[in-house]
Formats: C-alpha cells, structure tokens, sequence
C-alpha cells in the first residue's frame, strides 16, 4: 500500500505543541483569512455551522485555533453544567478483552489483526477471558471491554472449526455467552466491539451489554473502493454499512460509542462529512453517548508504516470542531495515550472524557502506546482545572434515563456500581458476579395490574392522555426526523396547506375531464391481464383518487376500477362475504420499541399501561371460546421484562384451556424479540411456537415493506429483510400467515404499489398467505402526527382505489381481500365490497390498537351488526374459520347465541375523542379537512 496525506493535511509539522498551546505550530500568528473570520465569528455566537464552515475550521492553527479551542471549551463546559457535573472529567477503569485477534478486514494501519499461525488459539478460551476479567475485578475495574475482528469464520477456517468445536454458531454466540459468564461470575460490564453488527445482532447481544460500539472512522467511499487506499479490500469498512450500524443502533436504544480516526488519507472536507454523519445519527435517535476522536499513528509491520502521524494540532482543531458541530449533550473522548503530553490542549478543545484506561491489560490496538496511570491522569487533569471522576461503560445520562436505553437483565449489574444520584461509578464500589437471567418467572410470574380493563375502558372512558409522557424523546428528535422526508418538511409541502402537486402519487387520470390514454390502457390491461400490470400503470390507477385534498381526482375513473376489481372477486372467490368469530387479547401495551405511529404503546409507569397474567390470558380465551369463537388472536408491546420464551407460555396456556381454538398469534417484531432473548435462530423459536400451539401468524409490522419509509415511521422496529425472513421462514416451517400494509402517513402511492408487489412475489414463492388486509393509517392520537409530520390518514377515495388495487395486483396469488371495520366506517366498508373485499375480518370482541388511536367505530362488532352492515350490498354473509373454511355446527350456534361477542364487553360506545393536546415544542400538525366535505374526506384511519 503507498497511501498518502492529502496536501491539504500536509501543512503542520507532524511535532507537539509545547505547554498545551496551540500558537506553537508553524502557523503561529497567521492572518486569518475572512472565511476563518467568518466561520470562527459564527462558533463564538453558537450559531450552527455548515459544511463549509466546518472544513474550515479543522484548518485553523495559531491564533485561529486558539479561539476556535476556547469556543469549544464554553459547549463543553455548558454541556457538563447542564448534565450536573461542572468541570468533571470521566473516565472507565477497564480490562481490555481480545476475544479474537482473526479478521476478515484488510485495513492498512492495522495491528490487532493478526493470521492464525501467529496465535496459539483462534479465541481466547473461557477461563482465559475470565482470568482476566478476576485480574480486572480485584484491581477495581468495572468495564470489560471486548474486541475483535470482524466475522473471523469467514475468511479464516481456524475460526470456523474453533466455534464448532466449542458448539457455537458463530462468533457473536460466542461473544454473548462470554459476556454472561463475565457478568455472572466477576460483575463487570462488558462493552461490546464486535464490528458490523445488523439489526438483529444489536436486538441479540442488547441484554448482555449495557454498551456497544464501533468507530465510524471516516465516510470517505475513496478509501474504501480505491486500490491502495486505508479500507480498500475491507468489507466492514464500507461507509455506508458503518453508519447504518449506528442508526441501528440508536433504532434498537443501544447506547453507543463511534468516533473518527483522522490521518489514514481522508480529505478535509471527507473529515467534515464524517462528522456531520455522526451528528445526524446523534440527533434522530439519541443514542451516541460518546464519540472518540483518534489521531493515526504510524505502526511497524502494516501497509501504512510510512505515513506520517496525524498532528496534534490537527487533533485538536478536529475535537473543537466535532464539540462545535455535536453540541453539548455528546461526550467527546481523546484516548490519552495517544496524546503524547498533550493533555492541557486536548481538554482546551473540548474533550470531557478520557475512554478506558486499564490498570491491568494494554491497549491491544495500539500496544506501543502504553495507557497513563489513573493517579497521573488524575494530576493532569487537576492541572487543567478539572475533576477526574470514574464512569461505567454506560455513561451517566443513560445510566439514570434506564428504559428503554438499559435492559432489565442488566440493571442490577449496573445498580450494583452506580451511584444512583448522578449515574456515574459509586466510589467504593467492588464488582461481584450476579445472576444473569430472565426477569423472575417471565410471564407466569406476572400479576395482571395497570390499566387491563382498557379493552373495555377505552370504549366507555377514552384514553387517560392524548400521549406519552416521554413525547418529545421516546421516538427520537422529531426535528431530525423531518429531514428524511422529501423537502425537509412535513409530506404537505406549502405551510398553508394548499395543494402544490401531488405527493402520493400521480394526479388523478384525466385530461382536461376524460381519462388520459395511459390510465384507459392500464384499466384495460388490469380487467383483461392483471398479472402483466405494470408498476408505473398501477401508480396511475391509484392516481384515479385524487390527492388527498380530493385535487385531480377522478370518480368516474374510479368506479370502473372498483368495478374491474369486484369482477375479479366474483371470479376468485364468488359473493360470499366472509368473517370470523374471535377475539383479540393483547396481552400488554407497555413497550419501549418507538413506533411514532403507535398510539398503543406505553411506558410501565403510563397511566394506561397495564399487562396481564398468563392465567389472565387464557381467562379471556375461555370466554371466547364460550361465547363461540374459533380463534383468538394474541399480540402485544416488547415489554422490557418478557423472555422470549413467554410467547410459548401464552400459546400453551390457552391451548391448555381451549385444546380447540385457533391460535393466531405473535407479528413478525415479536418472533424476532423472542428468537433474540432466547438466542435461537428465527427458524428454531418458530419449530418451538408451533409446538407450542401457534397455528398460523398476523402479517402485522409490516407498515410499508420500504426502509426508506420504515425509518420515519418506526424508530426500532424490524428492517424490511427481517420481516421477510420471519413471514417466508414461518411459511417454510407450515405456519400460514397473513400480509397487511398500513398506508396513507408519510408514504406515497409507488410505495403502495411496490408494498403489494412483494407480497405477491412472496406468495408466489412460498404460498403462505391466507390474506391481504389493507389497513388505514388512524392518525388522531398517533405520535407522528401529533409531532406535524403524517398527513391524516387516506382519502376515501384513496381507501376504494387501495382496495381496489390489491385485488387486482394479488390476483391468482391471495384470494382473500380483507378490509378492516374498525378503520373504515360502514360505508366505507360497503363501498370496497363493491371494489373488489370479499372478508370483513373478525368480531374482535376487544379492540384496543386502533381505539388508542382514535378509531371512532367501536372495539367489537356483533354478528347482527355485521349483518346490517352487509345486507344493503345482497352479498350472502358467512361465517368462517382462521384457514376459510365452515365452523362447525356447535360452533356457529354457540357464536349465535352470543351474537359473536362475549358478554363482559359490552359496552356502551363512547366517541374516542383525544385529550386536549399539552404545550409541547412540537409544530401543529396540518388541519384535517372537514367532515362532510364531499368523497375526499379523510376518514379515522
């Protein structure tokens, strides 16, 4: 490798500044120019720099820097006086853990890394991790810091044969089980190092650590794909799957450490970029809690061995402006040793945490450079006129906040050190192994308590709030999220909230009041051919309805669709309108997860929270059951305290009671939350749900199967690729499910129509799918149109053209069509029987998802009411079971005699109605077109 500096990081001697002074670089005393003037003007009136800006800052040297030091200095210290603390300084007192020295990375300045037949072992042994981690312990060390390379299996057969001779998967298994054993059998809290780590990792290795982290490095692509450069041959160095780790990180609540390392060839203005990336990530969710800022340092025996070290200065000027551009609530950590003397001037620019230092073990990465002694570091940092102060390897700020950012199994590990005012390490405190397990009894040792008559309650009382009281940070920085949309703002452009074209799509299908020729060629190509109907053709189709203020829309356009759609009913599945007698049980409502559309979920202090016991559970279901349902169907928040292997309590204990029912039981989100608990892979904790008596799984945390939009409407729900892998594995095992697409908030009508495409691709492969039931976005007490960033649900137009489409684009691949009463008034759901609904879904008998959001049409439907419903249409109404077949007799009479809901629901309706909406720093959200105004009236969901 011949990498070189770039020129414009050419300029300052690679020497020391002398006494903590910045003026003793060679650019001492140099004029500024009127950028640096400009820029250094702004950072002293806290105005927020741009990109511009910020390169040249990292520029500044003499008396530039001087002043750019002592503008970071004034952040930091506001900062620190904001969290309780003025004029401390932190730091961990660690042992250093190198569970692997094998990679599979190639990076050029690399010493960790080493081959296999340069180690005695591919891994380090359990009782070597835990000798070192004893070591640690007894010279009072709290964090136990694993590193290693990234996937070593995959490139390195040593690696491979060394986990299946141990009996492990791979090496993050590994990294999971040692972290129990250090937590069980010394105290210490591992801090995880492990590399890329996907979605499902995090959600993995999250009960076991308190902390991760990975160094974003650089977001230069330069260094990644050109031959010579730091990263090239590196797989894990790939910028972009670098910073997508971060934001899963921040989506699953992880509190994390990155940083930069500058010198290794990056530009400047590459520098600046990469800074800025981390402060997005910072921002939207929260979940940075330090980023370290590390010099590159020439080593012997790597490619990069003659490259010169990154300067000090340098260093400096780059920790001031990270300080700048990050704020004051990011901690900002220089590794002190590798600053040579420099401590007065790295805390001059800004640091406020000096990372791990070990007494006991070196730092592996960087084995020249030995770690300073606490009582010295202590000294030099006295002499800067700060207070050293010990911290956990979970910083203070998360430490306190607990849920969702610490995980139960590990928060008496973490009381047993803290001290409970200020979350920092309580002094005198000595580790000691603990257990580490499921909270006490999972499920069955839960009482029913909280708020558990809300499935009734919510009809009679409405909700106790319009929101959570962790609003404004449970889903993230709302001001963050806005600039993932397009045009930084809300999905209704003009702030008066006039039409400016069409976000959702195109504008209706007509010119000059006929139907353009694309859209007569698709409506002919979807009657005759549906199969072959293009994606651009069904964008148009959904274009028939107009934008959602009714704009272009075309109803005679519409009704021909509906029509063509209705005619593919009858040939699919003849004019029987279908549904089911069951109940819903959700079995709790507290969970930390962040969907900013959910309305349901709450915190375990929340005035409607509540969870119920197993034998509650299984209490409702015997009801169900008496009053002559055929399935119950069980879903419920990610509360912090289930194990994973609740969910097979659940599925046993209402088997137990009712051997008959149909269990259909447990979305996607929640057979990932518990295949990660239990550590099983998806397939395994499926195998082990069916034994259990799950029969088949709600396709349900689909939302829009496109990140893009996940990421704004969810903060930590499943990627895309993880719902797949749940449906097509629960498919592959013999469990059938349904698929569902929630539409009309921050999504547009390409969305929609790629969303059904891949639930038909699915079917296609797989067969799985007994429905598709498009559900409406119920907007009235969801958080993310609270915050002013969704729209108001769909248009009733747009509620026909959905329905109208997906049976047109499913045609031959799902047969059934569903819509859901409870989003759709009865009309509404008359109007897309006409259009193509064969199923109207269940009684329900308690419905609380959509009546915490505002659905004003009641948590149950009886079966007369159903019938009335129907009856205007002619269709014939049928009762069926979860898979479309015929109850029985003792079953259809049994659901007669109770009119298809049990007795102790019912209730009288009271209009859902949100609470008056506190003061909050939130924007309003945009008006919801007044009830009555003609078909484009948005409807409750």
């Amino acid at each position: 490798m011949t990498a070189k500096r770039p020129p414009d990081l050419d300029g300052t001697p690679s020497t020391s500044a002398s006494a903590g002074s910045a003026t003793s670089g060679s650019n001492a005393g140099s004029a500024s120019g009127s950028g640096t003037r400009r820029a250094l003007a702004r950072a002293r009136d806290g105005k927020t720099l741009d990109l511009a800006e910020t390169a040249v800052l990292l520029r500044a040297r003499g008396a530039d820097l001087d002043a750019l030091l002592a503008y970071a200095s004034r952040v930091r210290d506001a900062g620190l006086e904001a969290a309780g603390r003025p004029g401390v300084v932190t730091y961990s007192r660690k042992v250093f853990i190198p569970l692997t020295r094998l990679c599979r990375d190639r990076c050029g300045y690399c010493t960790f890394a080493t081959a296999p037949h340069r180690l005695p072992a591919a891994f380090l042994s359990p009782d070597e991790v835990l000798e070192i981690a004893r070591q640690g312990a007894a010279m009072g060390c709290k964090e136990a810091l694993f590193t290693l390379g990234d996937r070593p299996e995959d490139r390195w057969h040593q690696a491979r044969e060394w986990l299946d001779a141990h009996g492990y998967d791979d090496t993050l298994s590994y990294v999971r089980a040692m972290a129990i054993r250090v937590l069980e059998e010394t105290g210490l809290l591992p801090h995880l190092n492990p590399g890329v780590l996907t979605w499902r990792n995090l959600q993995r290795l999250k009960p076991v650590a308190p902390s991760m982290g990975m160094m974003l490095e650089t977001t230069s692509r330069r260094l990644f794909t050109e031959k010579g450069e730091a990263h090239y041959g590196s797989p894990d160095k790939d910028p972009a799957v670098r910073l997508r780790v971060l934001e899963d990180a921040g989506r699953s609540s992880v509190p994390f450490t990155t940083g930069l390392l500058i010198g290794i060839g990056e530009t400047i203005e590459e520098r600046a970029e990469s800074i800025f990336a981390i402060r997005r990530v910072a921002r939207e969710y929260g979940g940075v809690q330090e980023v370290i800022v590390q010099n590159f340092r020439a080593k012997p025996d790597t490619a990069m061995r003659g490259m010169p070290d990154a300067d000090l200065h340098e260093l400096a000027a780059t920790i001031a402006v990270t300080r700048l551009v990050l704020g004051p609530k990011v901690r900002v950590q220089a590794p002190p040793n590798l600053i040579g003397e420099e401590y007065a001037l790295m805390l001059r620019a800004g640091v406020d945490d000096w990372g791990g230092v070990s007494p006991l073990t070196p730092d592996h990465v960087n084995p020249e450079r030995p770690w300073p002694q606490i009582d010295d570091l202590a000294a030099r940092t006295a002499a800067a006129g700060f207070t050293l102060r010990e911290r956990l390897t979970i910083y203070p700020e998360y430490v306190l906040a607990g849920e969702p950012w610490l995980d139960p199994r590990l928060a008496g590990h973490v009381a047993a050190l803290a001290d409970p005012a200020t979350g920092l390490a309580r002094e005198g405190a000595v580790p000691r192994g603990r257990p580490w397990q499921e909270p006490d009894g999972g499920l069955g040792g839960l009482v029913t308590g909280g708020r558990a008559d809300l499935h009734t309650a919510v009809d009679a009382e409405g909700r106790a709030s319009d929101r959570r009281d962790d609003f404004d940070s449970v889903y993230g920085d709302w001001d963050a999220l806005r600039e993932r949309l397009p045009g930084g703002g809300g999905p209704t452009s003009p702030a008066d909230g006039s039409s400016s074209g069409h976000p959702y799509g195109r504008e209706g299908g007509r010119e000059g009041g006929r139907v353009d020729g694309g859209v007569r060629e698709a409506l002919r190509r979807a009657e005759t051919d549906p199969a072959r109907l293009t994606d651009e053709q069904a964008v148009a189709l959904l274009g028939l309805a107009g934008d959602q203020t009714g704009a272009g829309a075309d109803d005679a356009g519409l009704d021909e669709l509906c029509r063509i759609a209705d005619g593919l009913r009858r040939e699919a599945v003849g004019d029987d309108v279908t549904y089911v007698v069951n109940r819903n049980i959700n079995f709790t409502n507290v969970c930390y997860t962040g969907c900013r559309f959910c309305a349901f979920a709450q915190r375990r202090t929340d005035a409607d929270a509540y969870t119920l016991s197993l034998g509650e559970v299984a209490d409702r279901a015997r009801e169900a059951w008496d009053a002559g349902a055929t399935e119950v169907c069980m879903q419920g928040g990610i509360h912090p305290d289930l194990p994973g292997t609740a969910y097979f309590d659940i599925a046993r204990a209402v088997k137990e009671r009712c051997p008959e029912i149909h269990v259909h039981a447990f979305s996607p989100m929640e057979v990932v939350n518990g295949a990660s608990r239990t550590n099983l892979s998806v397939e395994e904790w499926l195998h082990a749900a069916r034994e259990a008596g799950v029969d088949s799984l709600p396709g349900t945390a689909a939302e829009i199967l496109d990140d893009d939009v996940r990421w704004v409407l969810t903060k930590g729900k499943l990627p895309t690729r993880e719902w797949v892998e749940v449906i097509t594995t629960a498919h592959r095992v013999g469990i059938p499910t349904t698929s569902t697409m929630m539409y009309g908030h921050v999504d547009t009508h390409e969305h929609w129509v790629r969303h059904i495409r891949l639930i038909r691709s699915i079917q296609e492969e797989t067969g799985g799918f007994s429905e598709f039931v498009p559900l409406p976005f119920v907007h009235h007490s969801a958080p993310i149109y609270l915050a002013g960033i969704a729209r108001p649900g769909p248009t009733a137009r747009e509620n026909r053209a959905v329905h109208a489409l997906a049976r047109i684009m499913l045609h031959g691949a799902i047969r059934n069509i569903q819509c859901s009463w409870v989003k759709l008034r009865d009309d509404l759901c008359r109007d897309v029987l006409a259009g193509g609904v064969n199923d109207l879904g269940g009684t329900l008998m308690e419905e609380t998802i959509s009546r915490m959001a505002g659905s004003e049409n009641g948590s149950y439907k009886t079966i007369s009411e159903i019938e009335a419903m129907v009856a205007p249409t002619g269709r014939p109404l049928r009762q069926r079971t979860t898979a479309y077949g015929r109850p029985s007799e003792e079953r259809t009479a049994a659901a007669r005699r109770s009119d298809g809901v049990c007795g102790s629901v019912r209730r009288p309706l009271l209009t859902v109605t949100p609470a008056p909406a506190r003061t909050a720093p939130t924007p309003t959200p945009a008006p919801t077109p007044a009830a009555g105004s003609g078909p484009e009236t948005v409807v409750s969901g």
